[in-house]
């Protein structure tokens, strides 16, 4: 595809959420901004979810995913139900009886001032983190189609994304979300439904269905119960789905934001139970397009992997240029359907949970939100460009492995207050948050250490001490993967419970 046919396309969809926008936006209140007025209808909603919680990274480095990977991500997917049924039937309960705009003043109520701070503070981190992950993949593959033949800068591509997506949030802020996420979501999945489509007939035997030709591929393995030291052994899994579900999407004001729009709670768990079974499907779609990419691939000798597989067989894979033109689409879609709801959702969680601005709605207050919206913008354009030079080959893998450390304190806390009836020294609290994820990563690379410090194993090929030991470790011992979060977030858990105060003991 042509550069300027990409740019028209940019063009015309961006004009389409404008409108939306000037549509859903007519009130720039600070209520509309965080919670929508609590009138947006739960199925708008539950489809609108879907794109947000797939987002950019689904998107690319799924199909990207199966060839090292297999289908063994399904078993993270199924292990997301039990999370959703834990959010429907513990969390949001508890959130709108409570009546919160963010939800971590629950912490407040429950600990303290200093606790409702640090739990805020982990959702700021890990939402700049994770917001970045997805925008950085996207504005990556925006750079490789579009903007390295014109010459322009990968910090210009990043700084004309990220303004774009402020244009149209800035004023209605999630009630325009609501509704810009349900158009995405539409657009991804079309872009998706196409791209199989166009791909089967290539590779498709004539008698053949695309349903037989993936079951008899060694892809599309799902469960694997042979080595418990295996990153894709099903217990891990299915473990780390459920926990990520709970910390990145319960524990997550970006996502609960869109919930708590709901006109009441019995709304918002019918969004919560019809999202988690199309995310399952749609999740299995998006396995069988990277399948179906990697044979592609393998069949015409095309050199392409990981996270440059699809942006590279839609753009230069010699296919329909409607293939082309669908994930141009779908990828926009993509960017802006987790970006313009984090961007919301940081600037509602410091406005409330630091600034205090939602108990009144004046001019002074609306003029600080907009102004922590343009704040949190400016952040999110300087950590993408630092993650150009940090990120490795396959985005979704290093944003889990992130999200166990950031997310974990958050489950920990969480936890403690809904199934204890502790109370706890609420200054120390951030000294816990801070120690567990530590001590965390240490037990994570604990397999290396006594590699490195015990073993001692000869390099090979010229690799430095750590790295033979990291490989020696990889080879012999357990292998930890996204159970980090759980781990994290039991470090968190016992660690409160040192802080229990006297009369509590």
């Amino acid at each position: 595809m042509s550069p300027t046919l990409i740019l028209t396309l940019i063009a015309a969809y961006f004009a389409l959420l404008l409108i939306i926008a000037r549509i859903t936006g007519k009130s720039d209140d600070n209520q509309t901004f965080f919670t929508g007025k609590k009138s947006s209808p739960w199925y708008v909603v539950a489809f609108g979810m879907i794109g947000a919680s797939l987002s950019g990274v689904t998107f690319i480095s799924v199909p990207g995913w199966v060839a090292n990977s297999q289908f063994s991500y399904m078993q993270m997917v199924l292990g997301y139900l039990l999370g959703y049924l834990f959010i429907a039937q513990v969390l949001l309960p508890l959130y709108y009886k409570l009546n919160l705009t963010s939800i971590y003043s629950y912490l407040g109520q429950r600990f303290g001032s200093v606790s409702y701070r640090t739990g805020a503070f982990f959702f700021l981190l890990s939402r700049v983190i994770g917001a970045s992950f997805r925008l950085y993949l996207v504005a990556t593959v925006l750079q490789m189609a579009l903007f390295d033949a014109w010459g322009v800068p990968f910090w210009l591509t990043v700084t004309l994304t990220i303004a774009l997506i402020w244009v149209y949030t800035f004023k209605g802020g999630i009630k325009t979300i609501v509704y810009t996420d349900t158009l995405q979501t539409a657009f991804m999945l079309l872009a998706v439904g196409f791209a199989i489509y166009m791909v089967q007939d290539s590779l498709l035997a004539p008698g053949d269905n695309l349903l037989n030709y993936i079951a008899n591929s060694e892809l599309s393995k799902i469960f694997f119960f042979d080595d418990v030291n295996s990153s894709k052994f099903f217990v891990k899994q299915f473990l780390a789905g459920a926990s990520i579900t709970i910390a990145m999407t319960g524990l997550d004001q970006d996502m609960m934001q869109k919930n708590l729009t709901c006109k009441n709670v019995g709304d918002a768990q019918k969004n919560m139970y019809w999202f988690s079974l199309s995310l399952v499907l749609v999740n299995l779609v998006f396995l069988a397009l990277g399948l179906l990419l990697t044979d592609y691939a393998e069949v015409n000798n095309i050199a392409a992997s990981g996270d440059t597989l699809f942006p590279t067989l839609a753009l230069q894979g010699g296919l329909s240029a409607w293939v082309g033109f669908f994930f141009i689409i779908g990828l926009i879609a993509a960017a802006y359907s987790s970006a313009d709801s984090a961007l919301t959702a940081l600037t509602t969680s410091f406005s409330v949970d630091f600034l205090g601005i939602d108990k009144t709605d004046s001019a002074k207050n609306r003029i600080q939100r907009k102004w922590v919206h343009v704040g949190f913008s400016l952040l999110l354009l300087l950590v993408i460009i630092l993650f150009k030079y940090v990120v490795s080959e396959n985005v979704i893998k290093d944003l889990f492995m992130v999200a166990g450390y950031t997310y974990g304190p958050l489950l920990g806390m969480f936890l403690f207050g809904l199934f204890t009836k502790f109370n706890i020294k609420d200054k120390w609290v951030p000294v816990v948050a801070i120690a567990a994820p530590l001590c965390t990563y240490i037990i994570s690379i604990s397999g290396t250490l006594y590699a490195y410090f015990v073993v001692q194993p000869p390099l090979q090929n010229a690799e430095t001490m750590w790295q033979s030991a990291a490989t020696f470790a990889k080879e012999n011992y357990y292998q930890f993967g996204f159970e980090v979060l759980l781990i994290n977030g039991t470090l968190t858990f016992l660690g409160l419970l040192l802080l229990l105060k006297k009369e509590e003991k």
